[in-house]
């Protein structure tokens, strides 16, 4: 009796970009042995805006607002990179008073992006309650946007050679008061998640990266301290005041995601011990350059200088000029390193530009450490990476 020789072909199975935890733009097919996944093929351009082409044709205070729209959860810490690149590009000293309320503004940032990313982590495996608390924190951080720049999210406040305007009266007594009483918010999340038999059994030992394979894999951020990569570009290369602050960096010995999970929460501990720094330490002075060819904001200095008068006009009829270079900065924003690339011809628009994003290299991890985990595992290993897709699909 002959038997015929059946192939058993995996099942192939379509993940997002409705679902939910797929972060509505991120395509996944999944080819699966029963519920164990055996590979990902991933998709993006959902999304796609071509950020690094609209630049090149924007002058540089145009084009700032395209890097709020990046990752639209930490904005300041991307208008900072563009901001902080172009003075790099024309050699710009900024005053002292203008690096501390850049570092007091990245540091809030992320707390807000740690805030959304434990959150929405939280609820993809779970736990509604800690978002609901959370919001109401970002909402008091959103207010702090508000009170300098005008706008709750995508500020344009950070600019190239300072910042927009200076603090107004009683915002850093604000946030003293936000600081003190964050702390216990923490705890309530701690309280909630940290020891939590469910959320344990969800996270330790899901997505584990070794040291190595955090190198390999081009991890930076939370995602490679987790692994127990002592790299901070705040520590290793600091920027702005991060040189006269002192702070610890924390690092993960198991490399899964529950310690990336701890880290976030350790991070913003660290962040209200920096701002509480600033607060205490910032001193009076200028928030802009103070050099008439560069920006005018003396008003008595236009009308007695000729000189001055058409700087000032060249300024904001055509926008800052670059000098002839190219450039590589990067910094540590709450995701990641991103870094920017600039290659400038002379001219008041970027040559050529190339965004960095963490989240572009977090993603492309995702079927190397996902393989023989289980489709549940998935939802939780996309929310550990912290990903945003304005920044990776740009």
């Amino acid at each position: 009796m002959k038997y015929k020789i059946k192939n058993i072909h995996h099942f192939i199975l379509n993940f997002g970009p409705q679902h939910p935890s797929a972060h509505g733009v991120l395509r996944l097919i999944l080819e699966l042995d029963g519920e164990i996944i055996q590979n990902i093929d991933c998709h993006i351009g959902l999304l796609h805006r071509g950020t690094e082409k609209l630049l090149e044709q924007k002058n540089v205070l145009q084009a700032l607002p395209y890097f709020d729209r990046l990752d639209y959860v930490s904005m300041m810490a991307q208008e900072h990179l563009f901001s902080y690149t172009i003075e790099i590009c024309n050699n710009y000293i900024i005053p002292l008073r203008a690096k501390y309320i850049r570092v007091l503004f990245l540091e809030l940032t992320r707390i807000l992006n740690h805030l959304l990313s434990i959150t929405t982590h939280a609820i993809d495996v779970g736990a509604l309650t800690p978002m609901l608390w959370a919001f109401e924190e970002r909402e008091k951080i959103m207010e702090f946007y508000e009170r300098v720049s005008g706008a709750r999210m995508h500020a344009a406040y950070i600019r190239p050679g300072g910042v927009f305007s200076d603090l107004p009266v009683g915002l850093l007594n604000d946030i003293f008061i936000f600081c003190n009483q964050f702390n216990s918010r923490i705890n309530e999340m701690e309280e909630l998640l940290t020891n939590n038999r469910i959320w344990k059994q969800r996270l330790i030992g899901i997505a584990k990266i070794n040291y190595r394979e955090a190198q390999d894999l081009g991890y930076t951020g939370v995602l490679s301290r987790a692994s127990g990569l002592l790299w901070d570009i705040r520590k290793k290369n600091p920027y702005e005041i991060y040189n006269l602050i002192s702070f610890k960096i924390p690092i993960g010995i198991n490399g899964d995601s529950f310690d990336r999970y701890l880290i976030r929460i350790y991070e913003m501990r660290q962040s209200i011990s920096i701002i509480k720094k600033i607060i205490n330490d910032i001193p009076n002075g200028l928030i802009k350059i103070n050099d008439n060819k560069v920006f005018n904001t003396s008003k008595s200095e236009t009308y007695f200088s000729m000189e001055s008068l058409i700087h000032h006009f060249k300024i904001y009829s055509e926008g800052i000029h670059l000098y002839k270079n190219h450039n590589y900065v990067c910094v540590e924003a709450p995701k990641g390193e991103t870094g920017l690339y600039l290659i400038s011809d002379g001219t008041n628009k970027p040559y050529r530009t190339k965004i960095r994003a963490p989240g572009f290299m977090h993603l492309q991890s995702l079927n190397y450490i996902t393989k023989g985990h289980m489709i549940a595992d998935l939802v939780t290993i996309i929310g550990t990476l912290d990903i945003v897709f304005g920044e990776v699909d740009r």
